[in-house]
């Protein structure tokens, strides 16, 4: 790291590196974000530091005024390491609260001692630290921004006791995490439920991400207003509701109702996975920006983002219900299907929203007679088959060694072609470089002066200088057009993987 330029960042205050790069404090023991208010240090006593983790790792903790806890979570380094993004997927979704470095690394492909040094070059710690700074601050955002007791707090951040809890606060901090607390600073509680700060990278397209999410919303499993986005969610058995709204912080409020706090953590990560919270759009826009037809779509959307998904089964159910027809009979389709097989929730937030069940599971599916809700026999056919399949082997959508091999692995699925796999890749695994190439939509907006639309060859090719953010060039290409968003794919031989339009 550059120390002038990371000196000059601190001395400027400058937002532009919040969440790029953390400042130790040698003669107080704390690191800092580089909008701190405080006094900057003298240059002999800072060290920089990539992530908080490093930080954290190399002694320092958290100062309590800047909280590096409320920086944005930023993957500006995944085109770099697309291995440790998706080992920071996994760990985000909670590997590394049940398992290991080396279950985390098979399940990644790489060796253990590859992983390590990856996390090592790419973000000055280890596996282990990174998973431990991200319960810390966690528990600490929650001690400042809510009026949870302590002891539910260690559970709804990961740990694994409310002693544990204590000791490492005590370490860190010097004194018990009581102490920490705030109560003037806490958001307005939730009735029955938890209210966190989520931050990102600005700008943000929060009427973009609205609109997709409007087109696609199940009745009784999720509703979409101008400023507010709810659904229901299940997470190992437990069923709750998330609600979520825009703040004028550069930050996201996510209202959640779940009964059970150790899955705390895994519904944030889903809400961040949705929105697209770790993105930096002035880095993904200024190398998208080198190609001269995407310059005016990036200029025009600054701060557009790739929506994700809240389930993979989920998402692939809607994939193939949507192939051959429109997102809006698609969409009639979902709610059939939740009607008929979807979970009842019993929850006042929401009932109080008009929502009445949770999406149906991969075993709920397993056995019924789908078709009869109004497909082809053969379409309800491979929904039943994918159920078998995603029951028998849950793991199936989460990331794996690299694009390639998790695009195999998805048309291996009942009724996933590539289109579809291509699309799930983006949702719900987070591949930045996921790209549908054979997508109507975005042959048709990259047509030429003459109207003449490159073949899906032709279209990979030219898509080859936008990596590794091809999932964001699709987005900007999409929404160019949003009768467009998702369209349907170009015209090929049928077989029976054939997909035709997005979900």
């Amino acid at each position: 790291m550059d120390f002038e330029a990371c000196r000059r960042a601190f001395v400027t205050r400058d937002p532009r590196f919040d969440g790029r790069i953390f400042a130790g404090v040698k003669t107080t023991g704390i690191y800092c974000r580089p909008i701190c208010p405080a006094r900057t240090p003298k240059p002999q006593n800072m060290t920089f530091y990539p992530t908080a983790a490093a930080a954290q790792e190399a002694g320092y903790r958290p100062c309590l005024r800047c909280r590096p806890e409320a920086s944005p979570d930023l993957g500006a380094w995944r085109g770099t390491s697309n291995t440790v993004s998706r080992a920071l997927a996994l760990i985000e979704g909670g590997a590394m609260d049940a398992g290991d470095v080396e279950a985390l690394a098979s399940r990644l492909g790489v060796g253990e001692r590859q992983l390590r040094r990856l996390f090592r070059q790419h973000l000055g710690a280890s596996p282990v630290s990174v998973a431990q700074t991200r319960r810390v601050l966690l528990a600490k955002q929650l001690i400042q921004e809510t009026r949870l007791p302590m002891g539910e707090v260690a559970l709804a951040s990961g740990f694994g006791s409310v002693r544990r809890f204590n000791e490492t606060f005590q370490q860190l901090f010097g004194r018990p995490p009581g102490d920490l607390r705030r109560s003037h600073k806490a958001e307005t509680p939730a009735a029955d439920g938890i209210t966190v700060r989520l931050p990102y990278k600005p700008p943000y397209d929060w009427e973009a991400i609205v609109r997709f999410l409007t087109d696609r919303a199940i009745p009784g499993v999720e509703r979409v207003e101008p400023r507010r986005y709810a659904r229901t969610l299940e997470i190992d058995g437990a069923r709750g509701v998330v609600i979520v709204t825009p703040r004028k912080d550069g930050a996201l409020c996510a209202e959640i109702h779940f009964p059970k706090l150790q899955a705390l953590p895994a519904v944030i990560a889903r809400i961040r996975r949705v929105f697209d919270l770790s993105a930096d759009p002035t880095l993904i826009g200024a190398h998208l920006s080198q190609d001269p037809a995407l310059a005016p779509l990036v200029a025009a959307r600054p701060g557009l983002r790739a929506p994700g998904a809240w389930d993979g089964f989920e998402l692939a159910v809607r994939a193939i219900l949507g192939q051959q027809i429109t997102v809006g009979a698609a969409r009639g389709l979902a709610a059939k299907l939740v009607a008929a097989y979807g979970e009842p929730i019993d929850d006042p937030a929401a009932a109080e929203l008009g929502l009445t069940c949770v999406f149906p599971t991969a075993a709920r599916l397993i056995g019924q007679d789908i078709a009869a809700l109004g497909m082809p026999r053969a379409r309800g056919a491979a929904l039943e088959a994918l159920a078998r399949t995603v029951a028998a082997d849950p793991t199936i959508f989460t990331p794996r060694a690299d694009l390639a091999s998790a695009i195999a692995a998805l048309k291996a699925l009942p009724g996933v072609g590539e289109w579809t796999a291509q699309y799930i890749a983006l949702r719900e695994l987070r591949e930045p470089d996921a790209f549908p190439g054979a997508d109507i939509g975005l042959m048709r907006a990259m047509a030429d002066g003459d109207g003449v639309r490159p073949t899906p060859d032709q279209l990979l090719a030219r898509s080859a200088a936008w990596r590794p953010w091809r999932a964001y060039a699709a987005q900007h290409l999409w929404a160019a057009d949003p009768g467009l968003a998702p369209a349907k794919a170009a015209p090929a031989k049928r077989t029976k993987t054939d997909d035709r339009r997005a979900a």
